[in-house]
């Protein structure tokens, strides 16, 4: 069986994470979706927009992101925005 390859930042940046997607040595092409999951602000693991901004215009693409299922500040698509 064929291991698969983990790609580790140890300092999350705008810049590292753009590293990171050309260390994976794929051109993403045509419509680009970025699926993630940002976690919700004030939680420890929160990813900040200001992370991702730089990687999802390097790739041209667009966020791809569903509400949760739960209350809370992204159970809804305007409060999530």
């Amino acid at each position: 069986m064929k291991k698969s390859k983990v790609y580790f930042i140890k300092e999350i940046t705008p810049e590292n994470i753009i590293k990171a997607y050309e260390a994976v040595g794929k051109k993403l092409e045509g419509n680009v979706a970025v699926k993630m999951h940002s976690g919700e602000k004030g939680n420890k693991n929160y990813l900040r927009p200001e992370f991702v901004k730089d990687v999802i215009n390097y790739v041209h693409g667009t966020v791809v992101e569903c509400n949760t299922a739960y209350e809370g500040a992204r159970n809804s698509t305007e409060k999530h925005r």
